[in-house]
């Protein structure tokens, strides 16, 4: 995900093959392959103990890993009424909580979002909509897209008893749905503490773009969100400051 010499010469074919015969472009910043980005899924709304709304709550929190942070923070960026989603790092120790560790898949870390919400104007419930259909592929173990690793896995990571039960109560319904041909992978986890990434990971998408990794995999993910959810989507995004030293 950082532009990093290793990633492009470990992917050197895959760009190439992307670059000249999907998207035209040279530069790339991490290895694009081309097979399609995975499309959207509709998915029902959550019901019972899922349709979490937390009234007279005004800030709430949740992480959501699901892949590369980048589209992750960049699609809820756009959803009206998250207040910050900031990415970082989650499952590990503090000590780890740094890209180049985080990218040799054995900290206990995952690439994650912090997201900020006011469940007076989206609720958790609606926010679970988003992230189980055009944020990630939840049935991916360990993966996402041409990502391999386990910081790439798909989880919730919620301190609040409320929002885990929830969680658990949508998964096991979207399971029973025969939404998903395979099973979700998504895990359910808390009291974790969360490491936002480095500043040049903040705000990834909106700042590039062009870039042929965010053009091909994520920006999808956008527009899907806009189509399947006009009534939460804004378009210009809530971008986050600077938030670490590193």
């Amino acid at each position: 995900m950082k532009p990093a010499m290793e990633k492009l010469f470990a992917g050197g074919v895959a760009v190439l093959v992307a670059g000249v015969l999907v998207l035209g472009v040279a530069g790339l910043d991490r290895p694009v392959h081309a097979a399609a980005a995975a499309p959207a899924v509709e998915v029902p709304a959550p019901s019972g103990i899922a349709d979490l709304r937390q009234p007279g709550v005004h800030r709430a929190r949740v992480v959501f890993a699901g892949g590369c942070f980048w589209g992750v923070q960049g699609v809820f960026q756009h959803v009206k009424g998250v207040d910050s989603a900031v990415s970082g790092y989650i499952g590990g120790s503090g000590a780890d909580a740094r890209y180049p560790r985080v990218s040799a898949s054995n900290t206990g870390h995952a690439e994650a979002v912090q997201v900020t919400y006011d469940p007076s104007r989206v609720s958790y419930a609606q926010l679970m909509q988003v992230f189980f259909s055009v944020v990630h592929d939840p049935t991916q173990r360990d993966r996402q897209g041409p990502d391999r690793g386990s910081q790439y896995r798909s989880a919730v990571y919620a301190d609040d008893a409320a929002q885990r039960a929830a969680t658990q109560a949508y998964i096991d319904q979207l399971q029973r749905s025969g939404v998903f041909a395979a099973p979700l992978a998504t895990r359910v986890d808390g009291g974790k503490p969360f490491y936002p990434a480095e500043d040049y990971h903040q705000n990834y998408l909106a700042l590039h773009p062009d870039a042929a990794y965010i053009r091909f995999y994520d920006l999808p993910k956008i527009e899907a969100l806009k189509r399947q959810y006009p009534a939460l989507y804004r378009d210009a995004p809530r971008l986050v400051m600077p938030v670490s030293v590193r």
